[in-house]
């Protein structure tokens, strides 16, 4: 009896509790139905009906080709009212297409009954009010039948009373010849094919710019990372000062190079790249050499310090000669080139892009080379000197890099709200900043490791969950203020989009590659990068190309949505056709995008087949 008992209680509690999941279920989608404001009787409005209707129909019958046309303009005269003395007699001729209107007068919203005959047969077109301004007025539409017989019903206008007759004109059309594309095709077709590229240029660019950053936000390659406090403080401190020695180099060598093009630049351009190009190849074949029997001495391995200085200025020259040059160049082979003068412009671009990109290139490779090398001290301080001095060199190192980076943040404060008070930008921030080094330094012991390869993991998985949370559609806007409206716009918002999306992918494929490569390869003694290279990426490369051709399909379909935001593409083609209520030309643009997606699918299919 008592094991009757217990089960019937748990029988009963489990049906309570099911019911009350039931009857919470109910009140949470009642709720969510006020809230969206769920109402199914208007589906059943005959007036939304007749213009969802319309729409159907209209998406149906998409514009995409057209026939040249001919028409028969037939004319009767009504009068609009009736005139006191009686309407006139009209006679037409019957030999010809005519007209017989009953009445031939009425006020307006009057109903009159308009008979064509002689006709062409099984013909369509506009009935139209013609007043004495010329101003035309469509008021109905024939359909003629076999023996070009049409009748039908119109409403008169409300119009200004006028004695004189007024003008009932039948218009029926027929096609002739065969048929050809409509404009809207047409229009249609460039849109599609700069919707394609657009996507095409945006997933390039985003995924060059994901492919490293993806490692950084990958866990197992970022969490194995941790130096010592003075290698990490001394880290820190060299990128700022990096970056401004690489932009001020950049500034120097492009005087430089401005004094030596003004003279000859296409001559003096292609010299100074070629020279450039050689001196960079011969000071990295000679600071990298591919056997050493030996380790260089200190005098060596200074000399060699100074080389790479000296070639990567070289490298900066050259690059910048080579811009010189592609702008001159490209710019000269536009007209020459006639329908190919795309190319001409192609390279001219190329060299602008060279221009821009120069001066990040030296800041990031004067900031990762000066914060390698306060990498290298810190650690050597660390590992040769004595706690004690360790622990006075942790807290100098550890508040002046706190400064700078709070210095640093308090500047683009200041950029953003345009404070302009140093005290709270500069001084007060670089105070904090430092209290928390020196607060770091004291908690942490003198020669222990941070896990610094951890930080950087959750600072670019927190900058990329923050890009890839804002819209495409939201950041064209900025873009359309930046470049104008156009492609161009398009293509820099999709790709920095891309950039955030894709490196999330990335690096979740890459935090699930198999770890006996990682771990072989590092108990070679490799470094990171040669463990990247040697352990990772053979891993890696079949899904990065699934998700990179994913990843235009995708940027293909985004593409007609920031289109209404002035992102080019065929999105404004159909945004501006939905907005004019031409549903037949916008059903063009959809069956053109459909028809993309879907040869995109099958050729990505096709590719991951072959590599992946």
């Amino acid at each position: 009896m008592k094991k009757i008992v217990v089960r019937k209680k748990k029988s009963l509690v489990r049906s309570l509790g099911f019911g009350a999941a039931v009857l919470l279920g109910m009140i949470v989608y009642a709720y969510g139905f006020n809230i969206t404001k769920v109402n199914f009787e208007t589906t059943r409005s005959e007036r939304r009906l007749t213009q969802l209707t319309r729409i159907l129909r209209a998406l149906a019958h998409p514009a995409l080709f057209e026939y040249q046309k001919e028409e028969l303009v037939v004319a009767a005269p009504i009068y609009l009212p009736c005139p006191k003395s009686g309407v006139p007699t009209f006679d037409p001729d019957r030999s010809q297409p005519y007209l017989v209107l009953t009445p031939a007068c009425g006020g307006a919203k009057e109903i009159i009954q308009v008979e064509g005959f002689s006709f062409w047969p099984n013909t369509k077109g506009p009935i139209n009010f013609v007043p004495p301004s010329g101003a035309s007025l469509t008021i109905g539409n024939l359909t003629t039948d076999a023996d070009g017989y049409f009748s039908a019903r119109v409403e008169l206008p409300q119009r200004r009373p006028v004695d004189e007759a007024q003008t009932l004109r039948a218009i029926a059309r027929r096609n002739i010849g065969a048929p050809m594309f409509s404009p809207v095709a047409h229009s249609t077709w460039e849109k599609i094919v700069e919707t394609v590229f657009l996507a095409l240029l945006a997933t390039t660019l985003g995924t060059l710019l994901a492919i490293p950053v993806s490692f950084f936000a990958a866990r197992n390659l970022m969490s194995t990372q941790e130096s010592p406090l003075t290698s990490v403080a001394l880290s820190v401190l060299g990128w700022p000062l990096g970056i401004l020695i690489g932009v001020q180099a950049v500034r120097w060598i492009r005087a430089v190079g401005a004094q030596i093009l003004d003279s000859n630049a296409l001559g003096a351009g292609g010299w100074g790249s070629l020279i450039g190009l050689l001196v960079t190849w011969v000071v990295v074949r000679w600071a990298f050499p591919r056997q050493q029997t030996q380790a260089p001495g200190r005098a060596l391995r200074l000399a060699r310090t100074l080389a790479l200085v000296a070639g990567g200025l070289a490298a900066l020259f050259a690059m910048h000669m080579v811009a010189s040059l592609a702008l001159t160049v490209g710019r000269a082979l536009v007209e020459p080139l006639g329908v190919f003068g795309f190319l001409g412009n192609f390279i001219a671009q190329l060299g602008d892009v060279l221009i821009i990109v120069s001066p990040l290139v030296a800041a990031l490779v004067g900031g990762g080379v000066l914060s390698h090398a306060g990498s290298r001290v810190g650690q050597s301080v660390s590992d040769q000197l004595p706690a004690n001095v360790v622990r006075v060199a942790n807290l100098f190192s550890a508040a002046l890099a706190g400064a700078s980076v709070s210095a640093i943040l308090g500047a683009g404060v200041d950029w953003f709200y345009q404070i302009d008070d140093l005290q709270k930008t500069l001084w007060l921030p670089g105070g904090v900043g430092a209290a928390l080094g020196l607060l770091l330094s004291v908690r942490s012991a003198p020669k222990d490791p941070l896990p610094i390869g951890s930080v950087v993991y959750y600072l670019t998985r927190t900058v990329l969950n923050a890009t890839r949370s804002i819209e495409p559609l939201v950041m064209v806007i900025v873009f359309v203020v930046w470049v104008g409206i156009g492609p161009f716009a398009g293509s820099l918002a999709l790709a920095l989009h891309t950039i955030a999306a894709l490196a999330k992918l990335y690096s979740e494929q890459v935090e699930s590659i198999l770890s006996g490569p990682l771990e072989a390869i590092r108990a070679t003694g490799a470094n990171r990068l040669q463990t990247i290279v040697y352990a990772v990426i053979p891993q890696i490369i079949p899904p990065y190309i699934s998700f990179t051709m994913y990843r235009w399909d995708i940027n293909v379909r985004m593409s007609t949505i920031i289109g209404f935001a002035g992102g080019g593409g065929i999105g404004f083609l159909l945004q501006q056709n939905i907005n004019m209520l031409q549903y037949r030309a916008a059903s063009v643009q959809m069956l053109a995008i459909a028809i993309v997606v879907a040869s995109m699918d099958y050729v990505s299919a096709v590719i991951r087949e072959r590599f992946v």
